[in-house]
């Protein structure tokens, strides 16, 4: 079994699985996929992560991704044409990307959850205040149902505002900015009867989101969690070491460090830096039935502390 083909591990309602998947269709990719379960536990990819519970999570080999941001990052590095970032928009759309992921998807799976708060199992509720370190608290969801109505009327209206001028395109030519608005709607649609009623006054941005999702998923092949620990413990890692001279606090390739989100699910990862860039932190860690693996994180949006 190949060991360079994207491996995704997610499950198939997740908007941050649904990022990427529109990302290997765009780039036109051959995609491995290995279903996990929406709540803990995840036996077979805690391994790979180390520790880190979010999803999705893609694998390379024995080269393992966290977060949307650096698989991203990664599949553009790897896969160059057709770009994410036409035009010198190479910055922008990752900027972006802080919107779409925080502040639009907050509000947004809010919307989703407080709709459905008397439909979500408690098992489920349990895993997701776990995740987040506090309560997940579908009541008070249900109770700011109106104010979410108004701010996720907002957001979709930004994206309106910038099609009239007729463009298909947020950036004027099909790019990672438009997959990272479109994982919100996205989202709604598939969760929310009344999606059509939502969005009925927004034209442009319906039709915007039927080109987006005429983008596609790639060719995907399921193939089962074993097999992607399989692959992870027969590659080796193939990262670089990479020094960052301009690193603000001096760390360096060699340095024990841990690893977390800023936001939720802070399960901190440890290891021994590979590389790092101002937008990039790769660690090194051992694992008994995965071998040698580099794990991969974004900068933004992350700590980092010495281990």
């Amino acid at each position: 079994m190949s060991t360079d083909k994207p491996i995704l591990h997610h499950f198939d309602q997740s908007p941050f699985a649904e990022k990427i998947r529109l990302v290997f269709g765009f780039k036109q990719l051959t995609w491995n996929s290995v279903r996990v379960s929406r709540i803990l536990p995840r036996p077979d990819l805690m391994p790979l992560t180390g520790g880190y519970r979010r999803t999705p999570v893609m694998q390379i080999g024995a080269d393992i991704y966290c977060d949307t941001q650096i698989m991203i990052r990664e599949l553009e590095a790897r896969f160059p044409a057709p770009t994410l970032l036409p035009h010198g928009n190479s910055g922008l759309p990752y900027a972006l990307a802080m919107w779409s992921d925080r502040v639009f998807f907050q509000n947004t799976v809010n919307l989703v959850f407080g709709t459905n708060a008397d439909k979500i199992p408690q098992e489920f509720i349990e895993d997701r205040s776990q995740l987040r370190g506090a309560r997940f608290d579908t009541a008070a969801m249900k109770a700011a149902i109106p104010q979410m109505q108004d701010q996720f009327r907002a957001h979709v209206d930004w994206i309106e505002a910038q099609l009239g001028d007729g463009r298909a395109w947020l950036l004027g030519e099909r790019s990672l900015a438009d997959i990272g608005a479109y994982m919100n709607i996205w989202y709604m649609r598939t969760n929310l009867t009344d999606a059509d009623k939502m969005l009925a006054p927004f034209p442009r941005t319906l039709a915007w989101e039927s080109r987006v999702r005429a983008i596609g998923h790639g060719t995907r092949t399921e193939i089962s969690s074993a097999d992607a620990i399989d692959i992870a413990a027969k590659a080796r890692p193939q990262t670089p070491t990479q020094a960052d001279p301009a690193d603000a606090n001096g760390r360096k390739p060699g340095d024990r460090v841990s690893v977390a989100p800023d936001d939720y699910g802070k399960i901190e990862v440890s290891g021994e830096i590979v590389s790092s860039s101002a937008q990039h932190i790769a660690i090194r860690r051992h694992d008994e039935r995965a071998g040698e693996l580099v794990v991969h994180f974004p900068r933004a949006g992350f700590v980092v502390k010495p281990s």
